[in-house]
């Protein structure tokens, strides 16, 4: 992404009246109140914790989840409009291009837009679902995922800590589900069922511009009626909404689960404008626009709405329930080992 304009912190624009006429403390970006004798300055903090996360940056990790040639790279690439997702070598052996077992591949980039500066992680599982028999192939991914939350809780307990402790914990997984138009695949559905417990998960429909829209809007139908009859709770997750207002957000946005969703990095004109899209020959099926698929709602959920929800969430409940299962083991260990000590027994003489 190509940086963004620098966001200005001065108050050029404040009139000379509104200007304290003697040295103050005051930080830039911040407003005069020297006319109101009532103002205390409390929502200065909101200035405060901008200027400070401006300073910090922010992190976030997407793992992609799905079989081969659904397109996963390339949604991760059209989402924030830059080669994010990992470059596929080309292998002469058409046998080495399916890995024998689920491989973690990761890879981060600093990108940054308006001044903010974000580190993005692209985890992808090459070989998920591409085997004959894929028998526990979560696996790996579950391991992978408790093993980061293990690597933050070990950083925690560290008596001299960092002062900002690194966050690799996967914050969200988008399952790519295959246009088959009919129903969810037994390995759909135990993947997420066992995983929606440790990660967030949202589901998308992969390359939508298959279906028709009959197809598109029954396949969805079913979807969200086998994901009920499995107690899969994909995010946002109802028990999760703080008030009445997030509830009535976020109720829209679980109808609407799994996203339908198109992507692609190559560029098109039309009607005299630049947008991203996927040509036939019956025309361009154009990525951001609501008529043709669910892209723009996916990327609003994951950047511009939800992120620092989807963050939270990864840290206050799936991270803490690691945490805790963690300590209770260990005070249960040592609990038992101290069990297994012999006790000498001291004779008393009054």
């Amino acid at each position: 992404l190509s940086s963004g304009s620098e966001v200005s912190l001065s108050h050029s624009n404040m009139s000379e009246s509104a200007k304290p006429h003697h040295p103050s403390p005051q930080g830039k970006g911040e407003k005069s109140h020297g006319g109101d004798f009532s103002y205390v300055g409390i929502d200065a903090i909101l200035e405060q914790m901008r200027r400070k996360a401006m300073k910090q940056g922010f992190e976030l990790n997407l793992m992609v989840v799905g079989q081969s040639g659904l397109g996963k790279s390339t949604l991760m690439n059209t989402l924030f409009k830059s080669k994010v997702s990992r470059n596929k070598s080309v292998q002469s052996n058409p046998e080495e291009r399916i890995p024998k077992t689920v491989e973690i591949k990761s890879i981060s980039h600093d990108i940054e837009e308006k001044g903010v500066r974000m580190k993005l992680t692209v985890i992808d599982t090459p070989g998920f679902g591409d085997q004959i028999n894929n028998e526990n192939c979560w696996q790996p991914i579950m391991k992978f995922i408790n093993d980061q939350y293990e690597a933050y809780l070990q950083e925690e307990i560290n008596i001299n800590r960092k002062k900002r402790i690194p966050d690799s914990r996967v914050h969200c997984c988008i399952y790519f589900i295959p246009p088959t138009g009919h129903c969810l695949r037994p390995l759909d559905v135990e993947f997420m069922r066992r995983l929606s417990k440790v990660v967030n998960i949202v589901p998308v429909i992969a390359k939508a511009d298959t279906l028709t829209l009959e197809e598109r809007d029954s396949f969805k139908q079913t979807i969200r009626e086998e994901l009920r009859a499995n107690g899969i709770d994909v995010y946002p997750q109802k028990e999760f909404d703080e008030d009445a207002e997030d509830r009535m957000i976020n109720d829209k946005i679980r109808e609407m689960i799994p996203f339908a969703v198109v992507g692609s990095d190559q560029e098109y004109q039309v009607n005299g404008k630049r947008l991203l899209g996927r040509k036939t020959k019956w025309g361009t099926i154009e990525v951001e626009n609501i008529a043709h698929c669910e892209f723009a709602y996916l990327r609003d959920l994951l950047i511009r709405t939800h992120m620092q929800n989807i963050k939270d969430i990864t840290g206050s409940i799936h991270y803490e329930t690691y945490r805790v299962r963690r300590l209770n083991e260990s005070n249960g260990h040592l609990e038992s080992l101290l069990g297994s000590l012999p006790v000498k027994r001291a004779t008393v003489f009054w």
